[in-house]
């Protein structure tokens, strides 16, 4: 859900899974600021609509499924853009396309190496083991793409804020724009008293799933991790499309390409509504490297015999860890009782040991014992 505080704007502001499919579709609230003959203008290639050359904005079925819906019910919120964009039965893009790998659109970390599959797979069985190893254990992934990974394992102004809506070019029959609400939406009821950010995305399917789990992790046990790229409450606009494993201009062609949000943890900690304790979020590079990936890949390296194989791990390692590509653009993000905390706490003043124990996998330093 996307929302903003200002006049109508005549383009976009700058710059944007568990379930990236479903934690990713935001609503934009945006904060109006007066100005006095400045006009508004939101830059930002990745965001923006409208200079782009006409043969590329071409009439896809999506496109004209989208004016029939806006001419007939008017502008719709960013939210349903992207589900219906995406998700559409008969024209949606996850669909009818493959997004996945060097021949889609993006690639997620268990594509990439089987190592970080497996240290997921410690990490739940660590929070299995700690929670008594019941024998009714159910590891559930939600959006699981290929099934890799389970396979491996208001501050407000005068004006107030106002919801980023998707509505007809009228200067323009066969194109979309971004427009705000004329008046308050719903959207509203998400935005913090005391929010200093001038755009705000939030997810409202995503809070209802932390919901969920929340009440079943505190009232059944268990654990959640979520592992996505996302932020802790300081980005604004991240909305953007992915063709090809480029950017691609969000309103241009709709159902040709892939639109995801960067995910708000902050968001995501508020919706627990403090029903269960949450770690994170923490930088891939070093979830992993807590979780023991730098042992794990010294052990395959030394058991593969073929150089081919040992380049394709220490590639799927750089992967994975290099600051410049997934290391610290992907966070880890858990939900675990507030009792699991606790007893590690009394745990670690019981033993005295002067090296602090591991509370939780891979949200502290690995400590070899």
């Amino acid at each position: 859900m996307w929302a903003c505080q200002d006049a109508y704007p005549s383009s976009p502001p700058p710059g944007r899974s568990l379930v990236r499919s479903w934690l990713g579709m935001n609503a934009l609230v945006r904060r109006g600021v007066a100005r006095v003959g400045i006009p508004c203008i939101w830059r930002g290639k990745c965001f923006s609509s409208g200079n782009e050359p006409a043969e590329s904005n071409r009439v896809t079925p999506m496109l004209r499924h989208l004016m029939y819906k806006i001419k007939s019910t008017g502008p719709i919120s960013v939210a349903e853009y992207m589900k219906e964009v995406l998700t559409n039965p008969a024209k949606g893009y996850y669909v009818h396309h493959d997004m996945l790998g060097e021949k889609g659109d993006f690639i997620t970390s268990p594509e990439i190496s089987q190592i970080f599959g497996e240290l997921l797979g410690i990490w739940f069985v660590s929070e299995w083991m700690t929670s008594g190893k019941s024998t009714a254990f159910q590891l559930v992934e939600l959006g699981p793409g290929r099934g890799t990974l389970a396979g491996d394992i208001l501050r407000k102004t005068p004006q107030g804020w106002r919801e980023v809506l998707v509505d007809i070019d009228p200067q323009v029959s066969d194109k979309l724009r971004f427009v705000l609400a004329p008046c308050a939406t719903p959207a509203e009821a998400f935005i913090q008293h005391d929010e200093r950010r001038d755009h705000v995305e939030v997810c409202p399917d995503a809070g209802i799933i932390i919901q969920e789990l929340s009440e079943r992790i505190a009232l059944a046990g268990g654990a959640a991790l979520i592992a996505d790229y996302g932020h802790d409450g300081t980005k604004t606009d991240t909305f953007r499309g992915f063709c090809g494993h480029q950017l691609h201009d969000v309103l241009i062609a709709p159902g040709t390409a892939d639109l995801t949000a960067d995910v708000d943890f902050s968001y995501l900690r508020r919706m627990a509504q403090g029903k269960v304790a949450s770690l994170g979020p923490v930088e891939q590079r070093t979830f992993l490297k807590n979780m023991g990936i730098d042992v794990r890949l010294k052990v395959l390296l030394d058991k593969a015999d073929e150089p081919s194989l040992k380049q394709q791990l220490l590639r799927g390692y750089d992967m994975l860890m290099n600051p410049q590509k997934m290391g610290e653009r992907f966070n880890f993000f858990a939900l675990l009782p507030h009792q699991r905390l606790h007893d590690a706490s009394q745990e670690r003043n019981a033993r005295q040991s002067k090296i602090p124990t591991s509370s939780v996998a891979g949200f502290d330093e690995l400590v070899w014992q």
